[in-house]
C-alpha cells in the first residue's frame, strides 16, 4: 500500500504523489533550446525527486548524467586534480547503473579515476567531455544535484567556467558541449560566489552567467493535491470532501512539497483519530508545530540564529506590520527567499505560508518577556474562555481589556499599533494554545489594520486589532470586516480598538451591521 513520503525521495509506486509532468514537460522545452539554468528552491521542496523523474522523462531522448555533488568529500575540492578524479569516479559509478559511455571515452574516464596520484586537470577532464559529446549517439544532458556541497571554494567555481566555456563555444563557434547543464541546489550560485570571492573583487561577476532563469513554479496547487488525494480516496474511501480538503491544505502550506506530504502523512498515519476534514487539518498542523526534530523547521530557526539581519526583517514585517516592498536585488530579500521564509506578492514580501508564519509568530512571542504579567494572567484565567466547545471571544476581548488597564494603565503617544499587536497575542496565545490555531491575514497585515484568524476545534473566528482614528475611520472599518465575514462564510466578527483618546468609552459593545454581528472592544 503507498503512503505519504515525508522523507528522501518519492517514488510513485511507493508514494502517494502530486503529479508533475506539466513541470517536466517545462524543463524539457528548456533543456531542448540548449539552455542552462538551475534549480534553487529551499529544503525540502522537491528538488531531488524532481531531478529522478526528470532522468527518467528524458531518457529516450538524451543521454543523461545525473550526479550527487553530496557523494563528493570536502577533500574532492582540495584541488582541480582530486577533483578531476572524483568526478570521474561518479560517472564511472553510473555506468554501472546504465549510463553509457563510448568505448574510448569509458577508457580515458576509468583511467582518469583510477590514477594513484591525481595528476589531470579541469583541461583534461573538459577535454574528454568534448570528445564524448562529438561521439554520442544521443546529445548529453548534465545534472548535478546538491551543488550546495560545493560552495567556499574555487574549485568548484573553475568548474563553472569550464561549462560556461563550453557553452560559449558551442554557441559561437559550433563545438560539441552538453545539450543542457542543470544544477540543483538551495544555494545560489551566485552566493557561492560571494562566499569565497577577495573583497576587492566585484561580487555579481560569476561564472553561471549564462543560466537562464528558472521560473517554472514548484509549489502545489490545490488542483495538484486534489489529484494526489483522489489516488488516497480511491484506495481507502475515507468519505473526504476532496477538492475541499485539498484546497485548504494549499491555504496552510502555500503548496510547500514537504508541508503538503506532512499534513497528509499526519491524517494518515493516526489510525482514524484525524479525519479527512478542516478541522483534521487544523489538528494536523497543531501537530505538526509541536513537533520536535523537524529537519525543516530546524534549518529555518536556525537561520535566525546565524543571520540576525534576516531575523529583524521577519521580526518587522510580522510584529510591525511592516510592508516592504518587494526588491528582487535587496542581499537580505535574497537570503529570505532562497531559504524559502518569504515570497513575493502583488509586490510586496510576505511570508511563504501560513504554517511559517505561526512557527515565527510562536517563536517571537516565546523570546519576548517584557509582557509576562499580561501572559500569566490569560494563563490563569484559561479554561474560562471555552463553553461547550466553543471559545468565547467577546470574552476574550473583554477580560483583556480588563488585564491591559491593570497592567499598562492608559495608552500613551508613544504607544504604538505593534505594540498592541504583540500585546494582545501574548494574551490570546496561552488561551488557544494546544488546541487552536492561528494565523494573521496577509491581505490585510499592514501598519494600520491587522486580522487575526483563529482556528478552534474546527470553527474560525476573526479578529480586526486596529488603533482609533475617529468614527469616521472605524465605521469603514466596520464595513470591511463585514465584507470579510461573508466571505469566509461568518455571521459574527470582532474588533479590537486601541484609542488614546481622554474621554472614550471603554469596553465592549455590539453593532449589527447589515447581517452581520460586529463585537467591538476598546481600550
Amino acid at each position: 500500500m503507498r503512503f505519504f513520503a515525508t522523507t528522501g525521495i518519492c517514488n510513485p509506486e511507493k508514494h502517494y504523489m502530486v503529479d508533475i509532468t506539466s513541470r517536466l514537460y517545462q524543463m524539457e522545452t528548456m533543456i531542448d533550446k540548449g539552455e542552462y539554468f538551475t534549480i534553487n528552491r529551499s529544503r525540502q521542496f522537491g528538488k531531488t525527486t524532481t531531478i529522478v523523474q526528470l532522468k527518467k522523462y528524458l531518457e529516450d531522448k538524451y543521454e543523461v548524467i545525473s550526479l550527487d555533488f553530496q557523494k563528493l568529500s570536502a577533500g574532492s575540492f582540495k584541488s582541480e586534480e582530486t577533483f578531476v578524479k572524483d568526478f570521474c569516479k561518479l560517472i564511472i559509478g553510473k555506468t554501472e547503473l546504465g549510463l553509457k559511455l563510448p568505448d574510448s571515452i569509458n577508457e580515458q574516464i576509468r583511467s582518469f579515476s583510477e590514477q594513484e596520484k591525481a595528476e589531470k586537470r579541469l583541461i583534461d577532464l573538459f577535454g574528454v567531455i568534448t570528445k564524448w559529446c562529438a561521439d554520442s549517439d544521443k546529445e548529453l544532458v548534465l545534472i548535478i544535484d546538491e551543488v550546495d556541497s560545493a560552495t567556499n571554494n574555487q574549485v568548484f567555481l573553475d568548474f563553472l567556467a569550464q561549462l560556461r566555456d563550453g557553452y560559449i563555444a558551442r554557441e559561437s563557434e559550433g563545438a560539441h558541449a552538453f545539450k543542457s547543464v542543470i544544477l540543483a541546489g538551495v544555494t545560489d550560485v551566485k552566493h557561492i560566489k560571494s562566499k569565497i570571492r577577495d573583497e576587492d573583487q566585484h561580487k555579481v561577476n560569476s561564472p553561471w552567467n549564462i543560466a537562464v532563469a528558472f521560473n517554472i513554479d514548484m509549489s502545489f496547487s490545490a488542483v495538484d493535491i486534489c489529484g494526489m488525494l483522489k489516488d488516497y480516496e480511491d484506495d481507502h474511501h475515507t468519505g473526504m470532501q476532496v477538492d475541499e480538503v485539498a484546497q485548504y491544505i494549499r491555504d496552510y502550506t502555500s503548496g510547500y512539497p514537504f508541508l503538503v506530504s506532512k499534513l497528509c502523512s499526519i491524517i494518515d498515519n493516526s489510525n482514524g483519530k484525524l479525519q479527512w476534514s478542516i478541522y483534521g487539518i487544523d489538528e494536523a498542523v497543531k501537530l505538526l508545530l509541536k513537533e520536535e526534530n523537524v529537519t525543516l523547521f530546524d534549518s529555518l530557526m536556525g537561520k535566525l540564529t546565524n543571520y540576525p539581519v534576516l531575523k529583524e526583517k521577519l521580526y518587522r514585517i510580522l510584529m510591525n506590520g511592516e510592508v516592504l516592498e518587494y526588491l528582487p536585488y535587496d542581499e537580505a530579500q535574497k537570503q529570505l527567499r532562497m531559504y524559502g521564509f518569504i515570497k513575493e506578492q502583488d509586490g510586496v514580501v510576505v511570508i511563504s505560508n501560513r504554517i511559517f508564519e505561526t512557527l515565527l509568530y510562536n517563536h517571537f512571542l516565546g523570546e519576548n518577556n517584557d509582557y509576562n504579567d499580561i501572559k500569566q494572567t490569560a494563563s490563569y484565567e484559561k479554561n474560562l474562555f471555552v463553553k461547550d466547545g466553543m471559545l468565547d471571544v467577546k470574552l476574550i476581548l473583554e477580560r483583556f481589556i480588563v488585564a491591559y488597564n491593570q497592567i499598562f494603565g492608559e495608552l500613551e503617544d508613544r504607544f504604538k499599533e505593534k505594540d498592541g499587536r504583540e500585546i494582545f497575542l501574548l494574551f490570546l496565545k496561552p488561551i488557544i494554545n494546544g488546541t487552536g490555531n492561528y494565523y494573521i491575514e496577509a491581505q490585510t497585515r499592514d501598519q494600520r489594520r491587522t486580522d487575526i484568524i483563529i482556528d478552534y476545534l474546527g470553527k474560525q473566528y476573526i479578529i480586526e486589532m486596529k488603533i482609533w482614528r475617529g468614527e469616521r475611520y472605524n465605521s469603514e472599518g466596520e464595513k470591511q470586516i463585514s465584507d470579510y465575514l461573508e466571505y469566509f462564510g461568518l455571521e459574527t466578527g470582532y474588533m479590537l480598538s486601541f484609542n488614546f483618546n481622554k474621554k472614550k468609552e471603554q469596553g465592549v459593545k455590539e453593532v449589527i451591521i447589515g447581517k452581520k454581528k460586529l463585537i467591538e472592544g476598546m481600550v
